[in-house]
């Protein structure tokens, strides 16, 4: 079996998390290449890297980021071996990493399948439901109205959770008690998701009070290899 080392990845990120990638890679002796909107053409990851590009010229920092047909085609261009897409922004995005593979590129992360099938919450609630693990209740498709919000709420009881479709790190979620939080939540939610993930698209739960979060990290590879990191106590 033969391996290639990459030679030069492309973080399509800002900030830390760009900084840390850059860190990683430099240690590994692999280039780096940062990407910069034209608000960020001050910020620090910039000149963390080896290279920088500007992208989303005349855009806003988020569309800049989420563009992703103009990253693959600069990736393309550079020729770029790898795409990290660090957390946020497309790393949730099948349709980025179903590009990176068209164009011959290594997208450092999971496969657009994957994604479509678990990186989507109300799409891993389904396939959850399909391998009978218990769910907390929730809806089944996205909210479109405030009527069937109320509807939900009026059956559920509160409180509950205003959830984004798409996307994770926290974003896009409000917890309500009550009718008034409701209609407020589910703007702000929908608002907040649409600017951080390019979705506006949300679904409720009910909220559970006090819970334990236990997460297993999982990291594999093309190579049949899979490891995990134990168990990690998320709630504390």
């Amino acid at each position: 079996m033969s391996v290639t080392k990459f030679k030069r990845i492309m973080v399509a990120n800002r900030g830390e998390i760009a900084i840390r990638i850059f860190r990683a890679c430099t240690e590994l002796g692999i280039g780096t290449i940062a990407l910069y909107s034209e608000q960020d053409r001050l910020s620090l990851h910039r000149y963390k890297a080896d290279e920088a590009y500007l992208i989303g010229k005349g855009k806003g920092p988020i569309d800049a980021y989420l563009d992703y047909e103009e990253i693959v085609d600069l990736a393309r261009k550079k020729e770029i071996d790898a795409i990290h897409p660090g957390y946020g922004f497309l790393s949730e995005n099948a349709d980025f990493a179903e590009a990176c593979e068209r164009a011959g590129i290594a997208f450092i992360g999971p496969t657009g399948d994957i994604m479509r099938s678990l990186g989507d919450k109300m799409a891993g609630r389904a396939v959850a439901m399909a391998a009978d693990v218990p769910i907390v209740p929730g809806t089944s498709k996205p909210v479109q109205t405030e009527e069937e919000a109320l509807i939900f709420a009026r059956d559920c009881g509160y409180p509950i959770i205003v959830k984004a479709s798409a996307g994770g790190g926290g974003r896009g979620m409000r917890v309500v008690r009550n009718q008034q939080e409701l209609k407020e939540g589910l703007r702000s939610a929908a608002s907040e998701a649409e600017a951080s993930f390019g979705n506006a698209e949300v679904f409720m739960e009910k909220y559970i009070e006090d819970p334990k979060h236990i997460e297993v990290q999982l990291l594999g590879d093309n190579y049949g290899n899979l490891v995990h990191f134990y168990e990690r106590d998320c709630s504390i």
